[in-house]
């Protein structure tokens, strides 16, 4: 009578056995399930900063065709194609993540700015006027300088910059799209200091220097200013001034300027060469 007994606790002990592995089974699922989700999220951090712009835009194709619904991959896309200046795919990306029912506010700062990429002002100004004034952000505030500049609204332009640069640690490429905004008005002198201030902000800012170099020659300021420069750089911003000083009818100054390009530059400065010949030639003619 007992042989019935056995079979049936041996039976029982499989099922029991059984069920430990499965439940062992599973636990280890979830835990490469866990290592993988690391790993993804490492692999997306990787494409959006290191790798090929095109490489992460590929990528992270690849990943939105296989997980559609996944919202942070289609911001991945939208940002990598922004990297490889493919602004025209980059809006269409933006705008179905803004529609998304995930989507932030701050999605539709991205939007806006695709579209400004994109030269779509008015519908980049569209968007952003659909986000809460609440919602204050350096990059909401830096779109809205921009779009103010385009609209020519010189009073918001200012204070959208002063904000902007007030929500930053890294202000000096928004101080420099403030100063390129004074240049365009003619304020010469508060553009120069502006530029001046990127510079001290960040000093391998040569689009700073350069602007800075442009708002000095528009007041008849032709000596280098006294900044951080390579030989290259120095020579360039040279270039920069003398054709200022030939825009501004200094045309004798504007030479000197070009010979000294010529001179500093480590190379042969092929485009301040062929400037000069031409000044030359059109003073002999």
């Amino acid at each position: 009578m007992r042989h019935p007994i056995l079979i049936s606790l041996c039976v029982t002990g499989a099922f029991a056995l059984s069920g430990c592995e499965e439940s062992t089974g599973n636990n280890v699922d979830r835990a490469f399930q866990d290592v993988n989700v690391v790993d993804e999220s490492n692999l997306n951090d990787v494409m959006l900063t290191v790798a090929d712009p095109n490489e992460a835009v590929s990528y992270f194709q690849r990943a939105t065709n296989e997980k559609p619904d996944r919202i942070d991959l289609q911001r991945g896309l939208g940002k990598s194609l922004i990297r490889a200046k493919r602004n025209t795919e980059a809006v269409t990306v933006w705008s179905k993540v803004a529609e998304h029912k995930d989507a932030t506010d701050e999605d539709r700062v991205d939007l806006a700015d695709a579209l400004i990429r994109n030269n779509e002002w008015d519908r980049a100004q569209q968007t952003l006027d659909q986000i809460p004034p609440t919602f204050e952000t350096f990059k909401r505030y830096r779109l809205e300088a921009m779009i103010a500049d385009s609209n020519q609204e010189w009073k918001k332009s200012d204070s959208f910059y002063e904000t902007a640069v007030g929500l930053t640690t890294k202000p000096a490429s928004v101080m420099n799209n403030w100063g390129y905004s004074k240049l365009t008005r003619g304020d010469y002198p508060g553009a120069e200091r502006l530029f001046v201030d990127a510079i001290r902000q960040d000093s391998s800012l040569f689009t700073a220097k350069n602007n800075l170099v442009l708002a000095r020659g528009a007041q008849k300021k032709y000596s280098l200013p006294v900044i951080p420069m390579d030989q290259a750089e120095r020579a360039q911003l040279l270039y920069s001034l003398g054709l200022s000083a030939i825009k501004q009818g200094d045309t004798a100054i504007g030479k000197g300027l070009l010979r000294d390009a010529i001179d500093t530059h480590p190379q042969h400065f092929e485009a301040a060469a062929r400037s000069l010949q031409a000044l030359e030639e059109n003073v002999s003619n």
